[in-house]
């Protein structure tokens, strides 16, 4: 996965998910940006796109 991605991707994404899951994610990147470091973020989604 390439460091950036463009808005419409992100927008489709977004709009395939359903309330519950896209709450739990909003969750968990809330809880990372207020407890780890950039370089340990990017790892966690990295390594999250790549089970999908």
């Amino acid at each position: 996965m390439s460091g950036n991605i463009d808005m419409s991707s992100l927008m489709s994404m977004l709009s395939k998910m359903d309330k519950k899951d896209l709450e739990e994610g909003l969750n968990k990147v809330s809880k990372m940006l207020n407890s780890k470091d950039a370089n340990h973020i990017i790892d966690e989604i990295k390594k999250n796109s790549n089970n999908k």
